[in-house]
């Protein structure tokens, strides 16, 4: 081999290495210069930062495409990339069970500003894990054997006490982005944010936040007009996840599983569920992405009727991202799946 190809042959290998190595690592450790660094916790506020955000902002997220960020708690590499960054933007209201620790473990030189983008929401209280008796009355009480206020109700704060990724056992719902109304007020918390961190382009993020706010404005006004025709009411849903879409929207779920997708439902309950679906004639049965659809497909199987998709947005699939998808997609979706459920 003559010297000079076996030195582009070397380069090759070198540069070869150095990718590979790269893709083992998360780039949320990587910082811009000139920009504000944000780090968030889950994609809609990744979506909502870099839509505000725009050139001066540079945004990475914690949870990787495909991660069901219920799943998900931080590394030690996920906090160093925090303390580094000017924003730390996070949902709160439960969701995150790891923030707390994550927050002390920033370290007392961190210039971080830690921001709780649910702040200002009315939260729906209760773990409301029986939604069909709550609803339903007598004929879930006959299905079920129980009632809801039969459960043992969790001691008051246990939302921010929470230590693990789990949120099954709060005593508040924290899926406040599946409504374009609570995700206005998420939006209008992560301008304030920049502002602060950055009130040399104050004029740019209120520009960028009114385009938003305008967008969601419009996808709200949408669910209102178009949800409001229909005489059922009723939607079964694999994952406790749309209490804040129902509220806004006069909807009413039926969850296979509570507020955690991972929780397990009693058999008691899926044929109860089972029987209201045949005997209201429910034409679908909802299920989501990053989580498997096996329950959600045994029952409809059961109850004879078919699946849809209603994305709760708590991240992308990779085909999702590979399309180019995002909120505004995602949901434009599920208000044409809704649709079709509500037939």
């Amino acid at each position: 081999m003559k010297p000079s190809s076996k030195k582009l042959l070397i380069l090759m290998l070198i540069l070869a290495m150095a990718a590979l190595a790269g893709c083992g690592k998360n780039n949320s450790s990587n910082q811009a210069e000139g920009k504000v660094n944000v780090v968030t916790s889950f994609y809609p506020l990744y979506y909502f930062a870099k839509e505000i955000g725009g050139d001066h902002a540079h945004v990475v997220n914690l949870v990787a495409t495909g991660v069901e960020p219920h799943d998900w708690t931080p590394k030690s590499r996920d906090l160093e990339a925090a303390s580094k960054a000017q924003l730390f933007l996070y949902h709160g209201a439960g969701l995150e069970g790891w923030v707390d620790h994550f927050l002390n473990g920033l370290g007392s030189d961190s210039q971080v500003l830690a921001i709780e983008a649910s702040k200002g929401i009315t939260l729906i209280q209760g773990n409301h894990e029986h939604a069909l008796e709550e609803e339903h009355g007598h004929e879930a009480e006959g299905e079920h054997g129980h009632k809801a206020e039969d459960q043992p109700a969790e001691e008051e704060g246990g939302a921010h006490e929470e230590e693990g990724h789990s949120h099954s056992d709060l005593d508040v719902d924290p899926h406040t982005w599946t409504s374009p109304r609570s995700a206005l007020i998420m939006a209008a918390n992560i301008r304030d944010a920049y502002v602060k961190a950055d009130p040399e382009h104050q004029a740019d993020y209120e520009k960028s936040f009114a385009s938003l706010e305008e967008r969601l404005k419009e996808l709200d006004s949408k669910f209102t007009q178009q949800l409001s025709g229909y005489e059922r009411r009723d939607i079964v849903v694999s994952h406790q996840a749309f209490g804040y879409l129902c509220r806004d929207y006069n909807l009413n779920q039926i969850a296979i599983m509570g507020l955690s997708p991972e929780a397990e439902p009693r058999a008691q309950d899926l044929l109860g569920i089972a029987n209201f679906v045949k005997e209201h004639q429910i034409p679908y049965i909802f299920f989501e992405e990053l989580v498997s659809p096996q329950l959600a497909d045994t029952l409809a199987r059961e109850a004879r009727v078919d699946t849809l998709v209603l994305n709760p947005l708590e991240g992308l699939t990779s085909e999702q991202e590979k399309a180019g998808d995002d909120y505004f997609t995602l949901m434009e979706r599920n208000l044409e799946n809704l649709q079709k459920a509500l037939q």
